[in-house]
């Protein structure tokens, strides 16, 4: 039911019945771009999918929040496939099951954001799951959360501990930096695919601890990514040697000379997308 944007839920609901009812035997479930959707309507139809759901697309549902997040968690832990990307209401405190931080401090203090302060170890307690959080889905092989753009290095270090996931993408999350893709790289050692374009803070460091972590890394997106250098293919180079396809267009770190390099170490890679590698001016090209 993809693009369908006037369904609003609850009609799709009581189409698949209550969950008083036996679950129809749905395996897979698109709703992506249905615009309309709420959180409501979504988390009434949820307990009713059943337990033989494996794939979930609620691309670009903008308007869902961590409620949405935490029932798919508590009801359809046998997913194999999460699809949540454009979802940019999710933030860390939803991944984490933790219940909703409160948004007005204390008249006349500085105190920080709950989850803030515990990640930067200001707070205690740390700020592990507690409830039902994005860990409950450990037969997870896809996991999208591509735009989901308040999410922070707080919660991704935290859930993203999957030793089955095989493709995963993350990109434009502006908040990601070097110790959050580290810890992705702890926690998700059976990678092939990920994606990780416009994520402005991973540097040649994140990139030095994390590659040795994949080593069944086939295809590699890092465009966009401003810090990195050819310092990363090299890491990348000794470490994936499985690697069949990369994309570092318009990593203004990164020049052909290392492109080329890069390719000679790797005979296999059969695609390297290299665009506007070293900073070219977009305009005179176009």
């Amino acid at each position: 039911m993809a693009e369908c944007c006037l369904v609003s839920g609850w009609e799709l609901a009581q189409a698949l019945g209550s969950a008083h009812r036996a679950p129809p035997p749905l395996t897979s479930l698109s709703l992506a771009y249905c615009s309309s959707l709420k959180d409501a309507s979504v988390l009434s139809m949820i307990p009713a999918l059943g337990p033989s759901l494996r794939v979930l697309d609620l691309s670009s549902c903008v308007a869902l929040t961590n409620r949405t997040v935490q029932a798919i968690c508590t009801h359809l832990t046998h997913l194999s496939v999460l699809r949540l990307a454009w979802c940019k209401e999710l933030r860390d405190w939803g991944l984490l099951g933790l219940g909703e931080p409160s948004e007005e401090p204390a008249q006349g203090s500085q105190q920080c954001p709950t989850l803030e302060c515990q990640a930067s170890g200001l707070k205690e307690p740390s700020p592990d799951p507690q409830g039902p959080s994005l860990l409950m889905l450990q037969a997870l092989q896809e996991l999208d959360l591509t735009a989901c753009s308040k999410l922070t290095d707080a919660s991704l270090a935290k859930v993203l501990q999957f030793p089955q996931l095989r493709r995963l993408s993350l990109s434009l999350l502006p908040a990601l930096t070097d110790t959050g893709l580290v810890a992705v790289a702890r926690g998700c050692p059976s990678l092939e695919h990920l994606v990780l374009s416009h994520c402005s803070h991973l540097s040649d460091q994140g990139w030095a601890q994390a590659a040795g972590a994949w080593p069944r890394l086939q295809h590699l997106n890092l465009s966009s990514c401003s810090q990195l250098t050819e310092q990363t293919l090299e890491s990348i180079g000794q470490a994936c040697k499985q690697l069949r396809v990369l994309d570092v267009a318009m990593c203004p770190g990164i020049n052909m000379a290392a492109v080329r390099h890069f390719q000679a170490q790797l005979p296999q890679v059969t695609c390297v997308q290299s665009r506007f590698v070293g900073g070219a001016d977009l305009t005179l090209t176009l």
